[in-house]
């Protein structure tokens, strides 16, 4: 079996080498081709080298093909696999910090809120592009895999505009159906769930145990949980108050709804610094910088390490590998993926990216009707499409408009800023990322004069309410075995341990 697999933004390392073992750890995969393409040459070379070495000492006869000239990479390419970050870690910055400046903390800031939307606006513009690449060069029925946040709005844009058949992927349900799963004391694999919304508010709407409906249990079983009731206050509280758990994160859930970061003195009373997925102020911005740089300091001996294994018990959960695999071998796999809606969830719009429970063979990816949501949860989600089709529509139009629209009509930004801070924080923002918004041009020079004239409102000097200090490389080799766990992993937030508060 031969077919080509690209990836974009192969620079990853998180994301690149953790799929590619998944995916050649498929013995009918052992002739595939792989391409590799990054706009950052250092980057694009380590994992190249890494991944390599991996291949050769798994005794494959694969080479892989690393370009930073990507229709190259997509030539004949069946599946693509989308991980790129557009703007890099230079724009995540202003993501987090300009928002700040008008009270706005965020812990993640990738997929709503402020710094999702401007994500939005560079991904959308650039995956456009690569979709435009695509339809040139690659397998005319190419599946693109989009690991790529904001997942929603990247997967969206790509579907309707893109003429690229997009299918957006996340491992959010495969964590929350991990805790729910302890929260019972019972094995994942023996707890079955159907969970439905949007991606990062996906709703565990049925949860079985041997077939007995445990849903009604699910706020007891976490408020009893000894770790829980500390590191994920904001869902318990969700939970409490809406009748279901939710997928994301303690942190990345408070940034998407009006009521648990509006205050900053409040904010604490919401989350936990032992993990900075709890809700630590830019969090996860903290994190990749310092995956980063210990990824460039440690390199050399990663390659001195033992290679990834290619064996079905070393594979991970992320959905991309398993999709390919049932698409080419037949074998069914179930998971949770993002697609346009189409009526699946009868009370969200038919034109958005929902995530729903899927099914995969050589037929394709089926997604059953579900139906309506609870309409606690559906009224939650319905206010966060509103935010993603304002920024879609903005980012493929350039609509300066749309966009400040999306930013007064989300939820956080809405209950933290007036109006008029919001029109000057898009002038700051659209400003700052100038270098990776070309659809802005006019409206970014108009923007430029109004921050120039100087008649301008007073913004915070505000750090956050829970930010903490990026480690330099020294202090991560205090402990090297975490400093390679943070850079390696995809999912950076596996283990969500609470702070150990002091007698």
């Amino acid at each position: 079996m031969s077919f080509k697999i690209a990836f974009i933004g192969a620079g990853s390392i998180g994301f690149t080498r953790g799929l590619l073992r998944d995916l050649l750890a498929v013995p009918e995969f052992h002739n595939i081709e792989v391409a590799f393409t990054d706009i950052n040459h250092e980057n694009l070379e380590m994992v190249r080298q890494l991944c390599q070495r991996d291949i050769d000492e798994n005794g494959l006869d694969i080479q892989i093909d690393a370009t930073q000239n990507r229709k190259e990479a997509f030539r004949d390419a069946k599946y693509i696999f989308s991980v790129v970050r557009i703007g890099g870690l230079e724009a995540f910055e202003y993501d987090i910090d300009i928002p700040l400046k008008y009270g706005i903390d965020q812990c993640v800031g990738d997929t709503l809120c402020a710094g999702g939307i401007m994500y939005g606006q560079r991904g959308i513009i650039e995956m456009l592009d690569i979709c435009k690449d695509i339809r040139e060069v690659a397998d005319p029925n190419c599946l693109l895999l989009n690991y790529a946040n904001p997942m929603a709005m990247v997967t969206w844009a790509c579907n309707q505009y893109g003429g690229v058949r997009t299918i957006g992927l996340c491992h959010g349900v495969q964590g929350g159906h991990r805790q729910i799963a302890e929260a019972f004391g019972l094995e994942k694999k023996d707890v079955d769930i159907i969970c439905a919304g949007i991606n990062h508010q996906t709703w565990y709407i049925s949860v079985k145990h041997d077939g007995e409906e445990l849903t009604a249990n699910v706020l007891e079983a976490f408020e009893n949980h000894p770790e829980f009731p500390k590191t994920e206050k904001v869902r318990i509280d969700m939970l409490k108050r809406f009748g279901y758990y939710s997928t994301e994160s303690n942190g990345h859930l408070s940034e998407y709804v009006p009521w648990y970061r509006k205050r900053s003195e409040e904010i604490k009373d919401w989350i936990d610094l032992g993990t900075w997925i709890n809700g630590e102020t830019g969090g996860y911005l903290r994190v990749c910088k310092e995956g980063r740089n210990w990824f460039k300091t440690d390199f050399p001996n990663w390659l001195k390490e033992p290679a990834f294994e290619y064996k079905q018990g070393e594979r991970g959960e992320e959905h991309g590998s398993y999709i390919i695999e049932a698409l080419e071998t037949g074998r069914v796999y179930r998971g949770h993926f993002n697609v346009v809606n189409n009526g699946v969830l009868t009370n969200l719009p038919a034109d958005a990216v929902i995530e729903a429970p899927g099914y995969v063979d050589r037929n394709g990816i089926n997604i059953p009707h579900i139906g309506d949501l609870p309409l606690g949860c559906a009224a939650v989600c319905n206010v966060s499409i509103s935010v993603q089709r304002l920024a879609v529509e903005a980012a493929v139009n350039g609509d300066d408009r749309l966009l400040r629209q999306a930013m007064m009509m989300d939820p956080l930004v809405g209950a933290v800023c007036n109006p008029k801070e919001i029109w000057q924080l898009v002038d700051e923002m659209l400003v700052a990322q100038e270098q990776w918004l070309p659809q802005y041009s006019e409206a970014i020079q108009v923007a430029k004069e109004r921050l120039e004239s100087g008649n301008l409102l007073e913004t915070k000097n505000y750090e956050g309410a829970a930010r903490l200090k990026v480690k330099t490389v020294e202090e991560l080799a205090q402990n090297k075995e975490a400093a390679r766990k943070n850079a390696s992993e995809s999912d950076k937030a596996k283990d969500r341990p609470a702070v150990q508060q002091k007698n």
